[in-house]
């Protein structure tokens, strides 16, 4: 189950069931609605879970675009950082020698240092790698970066300072 946070003006923050989300919506006059058969319900900017079972086993799908998350677009063996362009997938083993398409097998490279490596291992073309590939794991806060794009209002409930402030008993 879970409640919306309001967090109008006047009572900062206060948690709503969904009939008094809906009854809170009807008078609100923004463009963040969605339109039902029968009313108008505005978008919630904040819910909160009132019972939790737990997380759903995620993994990363193995993907171009997530690789280069991965290595945070950087080539695996000069180091330098480069637009995505500029970049390739590099299998450490090359396919032809027995290497698999893995979290564990590629990384990204430019493609100067690629063409250096040509289908040889990386210690047979005197090439490092800067750190060994492996699966990313999955945290449900890795995808979320606060920043401009989100409102405001999150900022509380999700700024790093806000959870690792020591509590103590109120005086």
């Amino acid at each position: 189950m879970a409640q919306v946070v309001s967090t109008d003006p006047v009572n900062e923050y206060a948690t709503l069931d969904f009939p008094q989300w809906l009854q809170h919506s009807q008078h609100y006059t923004g463009s963040d609605l969605v339109g039902t058969v029968t009313s108008r319900v505005r978008i919630p900017k904040i819910i909160v879970l009132r019972a939790f079972d737990r997380l759903p086993k995620k993994d990363v799908k193995f993907s171009r675009h997530n690789v280069f998350e991965r290595d945070r677009h950087t080539c695996q063996y000069c180091g330098l950082r480069f637009e995505r362009t500029e970049l390739n997938l590099d299998h450490v083993l090359p396919r032809d020698r027995g290497g698999q398409t893995t979290w564990e097998n590629v990384v990204c490279s430019c493609v100067r240092c690629n063409t250096r490596k040509g289908n040889r291992l990386p210690h047979e073309a005197n090439m490092r790698l800067l750190r060994v590939p492996c699966r990313p794991r999955w945290h449900p806060l890795s995808a979320f970066a606060f920043g401009p794009q989100h409102d405001a209002s999150w900022r509380k409930f999700v700024d790093v300072s806000f959870w690792q402030v020591e509590l103590g008993d109120a005086a």
